[in-house]
């Protein structure tokens, strides 16, 4: 970097009897915003994880000055089919990356063309994210450039009283973007540059000329939380639960770490990034630290405090009694309806769902591909004489058994393929929606067929969980084991879906005591209605989640050892089974 003529170097120079101020050297001032080159980027892609998703298409606007200096734009073979909502949503299908450059071969240009630039995305830690997964998947080194995210800045610099939200369309149009985001790379980021000049101009009013200056208000310390540090002294460094407390011994926030106190005292440094926690660290007074034996119960524990505290800056678990269920009524001429309480009646259910929108969805799925009726009213199992049928009846669109359109058999055969769709197998549902949307987007008209593809999705979700939930809702009782380093065993004891213990055997130690012990003394738990468990559904979700991992071990089941169990020898050798 050069520097300005040694005359100029002065801040202060004095001419006659008055002070005249001197600009300074740029190294006093930093990389001006002025000349720094961003290449700001945007990715299309098969699904949301570099996991197991590819990258379709790569747009990339190198600007400075404000001046755009280059464009780099290519489609880009995934290597794995294009799901047909993503197809749908974006426009790029299987036949148009069938002939495309693969990732290997293209990320080698794009690395060249984004070469000492400063990267710029909206929600950058997705597209990075894909960026760097490609390189660590093709070899090459990630060049570590400085990454500015015009989601993050967009979220300090307006608030709510000038947009709603902070997503590209709604930034595009109040910065009158001359491109309209359209789910194409390239258009896409064209948009984001106007978005990053209108932000840019936005800080400057508030005298952020330079790069530094500008890394330093994406990611400040405050001094009102750089205050509360303390409250992370005298935490234990062990697995479990936090809680942190107001000065009325409110509960504001619930969280859980294999550490609590390094977790704790990360939420007082630069990596804390979310202005929700910085506000709640601003009301904090004290941090409660709940240990736990194991990484499982401390999430488990999690989940059952922020249920009962319903903690102000919790956004996921609050009121888990609120979630919303589908279920097939037990009538003389059943029907869907959305509930917020599974019964002992007969019915059927399917999923919790996570808002009562994404219910309706399903429901909306559901009519799509069986005749059942959608009138609430309770019908008798013989038509009265004056009935009518509804619109629905008229366009083909309902069974209409309220006049006899479909008579008791009949309709029972359409409620065990509703019930068959609920438990068994979804290939109706699926068949019917996408034989819908794939109508639809042949028309053009994407949105429906957005509308319907989210429909499917949603019924999927719903079926699904409700698929996975039911078995261990039915299971009296599990007993599984973790071997633990270096040789101790984690026990977990499971009823009806609820964790009802958990403990560690000790290396070396015999693990039948410490069984028997968590059997005796574990929660006593009545048996639910199926599908739901004895727990929320995040709970049984949990341990789930736990039991698919590798190395667990399931030792018993309903009161029944999974082999005979003959002493301390005999319950090691079931442990060590493979």
């Amino acid at each position: 970097m050069t520097t300005a003529p040694a005359d100029q170097g002065t801040a202060v120079a004095t001419a006659g009897q008055r002070l005249i101020a001197v600009q300074g050297t740029l190294d006093e001032l930093g990389s001006p915003l002025s000349e720094v080159t961003f290449v700001v980027v945007d990715l299309e892609t098969t699904g949301g994880s570099p996991k197991d998703c590819g990258i379709t298409e790569i747009g990339a606007v190198k600007v400075r000055g404000g001046e755009v200096v280059g464009e780099f734009q290519t489609l880009v073979n995934p290597g794995v089919p294009i799901p047909p909502f993503i197809a749908v949503l974006t426009g790029i299908t299987d036949a148009m990356v069938a002939t495309a450059p693969g990732i290997s071969a293209v990320l080698p240009s794009f690395l060249e063309f984004a070469a000492g630039a400063v990267l710029v995305a909206h929600n950058a830690p997705f597209d990075i994210s894909f960026l760097r997964a490609a390189c660590a998947g093709t070899g090459s080194p990630w060049p570590g450039a400085e990454v500015v995210d015009t989601v993050r800045l967009a979220r300090l610099v307006l608030d709510r009283g000038e947009v709603r939200n902070h997503k590209l369309g709604t930034l595009a149009r109040y910065f009158r973007s001359r491109v309209v985001p359209e789910h194409r790379a390239l258009g896409d980021a064209r948009a984001t540059v106007d978005v990053l000049h209108g932000l840019l101009e936005r800080v400057g009013n508030q005298d952020i000329r330079s790069l530094e200056e500008l890394r330093s208000f994406t990611s400040p310390v405050p001094a009102p939380v750089r205050r509360k540090r303390h409250l992370a002294d005298g935490l234990p460094h062990a697995p479990g639960v936090y809680l942190f407390r107001d000065r009325r011994d409110r509960v504001l926030y619930v969280g859980t770490s294999v550490d609590i106190r390094a977790r704790v005292a990360s939420y007082f440094t630069a990596a804390e990034r979310r202005g929700r926690m910085t506000e709640m660290i601003s009301l904090a007074e004290r941090v409660t630290p709940v240990v736990c034996a194991t990484a499982l119960e401390a999430r488990v524990r999690e989940l059952r405090l922020i249920a009962e505290h319903a903690p102000p800056y919790n956004r996921r678990s609050r009121f888990p009694d609120r979630v919303p269920w589908v279920k097939l009524t037990v009538e003389s001429f059943p029907r869907l309806s959305i509930v917020r309480e599974v019964r002992h009646d007969g019915s059927a259910y399917i999923g919790p769902f996570t808002s009562r929108s994404q219910a309706e969805f399903a429901v909306d799925a559901l009519h799509d591909a069986f005749p059942l009726r959608r009138c609430h009213r309770r019908l008798p199992g013989t038509p009265a004489a004056d009935a009518t049928s509804c619109a629905l009846a008229e366009m083909g669109r309902c069974g209409a058994p309220c006049v006899g359109g479909t008579d008791r058999a009949g309709y029972a055969e359409v409620v065990d393929a509703v019930r068959r769709a609920f438990v068994e197998d979804a290939t109706t549902v699926t068949t019917a929606v996408l034989a819908r949307v794939e109508s639809l987007a042949g028309q053009e008209r994407f949105e429906e067929a957005g509308v319907h593809r989210d429909r499917l999705l949603a019924y999927l979700a719903g079926a699904a969980r409700a698929q996975r939930l039911t078995p261990l809702a039915t299971a009296a009782e599990l007993v599984a084991a973790r071997r633990t380093e270096p040789g101790g065993w984690e026990l977990v004891l499971v009823r009806h879906g609820r964790l009802s213990g958990t403990t560690v055997s000790p290396p070396g130690a015999d693990p039948q005591p410490a069984m028997e012990a968590l059997r005796a003394t574990g929660e006593v738990v009545a048996p639910p209605p199926p599908p739901m468990p004895a727990a929320h559904p995040e709970e049984t979700e949990e341990v789930l989640r736990w039991l698919e991992r590798p190395g667990i071990r399931l030792v018993a089941l309903d009161g029944s050892w999974w082999c005979p169990i003959t002493g301390a020898a005999a319950v090691r050798a079931r442990l060590d089974a493979p």
